[in-house]
């Protein structure tokens, strides 16, 4: 069995990490350079950097951040957030990112992934997913979860993966910052058509969230943000409880 992942998530912003509930009403969590030093002391296996507003406000991911974060940490990390060419991706990867996460730009040109995977290779290219239940579907949203598409989310993962990459990182809108558990119908379903790794995401709120997601929702790997951000739980005691039970956990 594959050890599953903790991954804390920063959402940057000005800055500064914040976060919301629903993808709304953003509070300051702190520098995401020293938060993220602090996860990494603490036994986080990756780290996410999500410059949120990046594509909504139509500029580049701070290089200089992924700089600081590549100066100051040691376990591999994902940036992401108005992430569009060859360019934006080779400039991240030159400044210390282990992997990159593509949302509203493979949303608008799915042939980016294709390019992306054959010039960096599948492992570190991660395809973001977006999702909100519309209507009874389930559907892919673009520009930091502010534009509804017409594609269905399950069908977009599978053709994500074909295209070339080497991780998904599914994040629940309607979940996301409830602290009511995560989607896991939706991430069990995913996890079973695609064969590359899903990180999930949305909804964490206590430790129990996190067994469930790994069991029910048979995820590889479990991002939160609120619950670290806070110090509502440490990792060190989530992994210790995880593993409590019988999930197979890096030490």
């Amino acid at each position: 069995m594959l050890t599953k992942r903790i991954i804390p998530c920063l959402d940057v912003k000005d800055g500064k990490t914040v976060k919301g509930v629903n993808f709304l009403n953003l509070r300051d969590a702190g520098d995401p350079v020293e938060l993220g030093a602090l996860y990494s002391q603490q036994g986080a296996d990756e780290l996410v950097f999500l410059d949120i507003t990046a594509t909504l406000e139509k500029r580049k991911t701070l290089v200089e951040l992924v700089k600081r974060v590549a100066q100051n940490i040691n376990i591999p990390f994902t940036i992401g957030g108005g992430i569009g060419s060859i360019e934006d991706v080779s400039a991240c990867l030159n400044a210390g990112a282990d992997k990159v996460s593509v949302n509203s730009s493979a949303i608008k040109n799915p042939v980016l992934i294709d390019q992306l995977s054959k010039e960096f290779g599948n492992q570190c290219i991660v395809v973001a997913i977006d999702t909100r239940n519309v209507n009874g579907k389930n559907l892919v949203h673009s520009h930091g979860g502010t534009k509804p598409t017409d594609i269905d989310t399950i069908v977009w993962a599978k053709e994500m993966q074909e295209r070339g990459a080497g991780e998904l990182l599914l994040t629940s809108m309607d979940h996301d910052g409830t602290k009511a558990g995560f989607a896991n119908e939706l991430t069990a379903h995913i996890s079973s058509t695609v064969s590359i790794p899903v990180i999930a995401s949305g909804g964490a709120g206590n430790m129990e969230h996190f067994t469930d997601v790994f069991t029910k929702g048979k995820a590889d790997a479990a991002l939160a943000a609120s619950i670290f951000h806070f110090k509502e739980i440490s990792i060190p005691e989530l992994k210790a409880y995880l593993k409590s039970n019988d999930i197979c956990m890096r030490t």
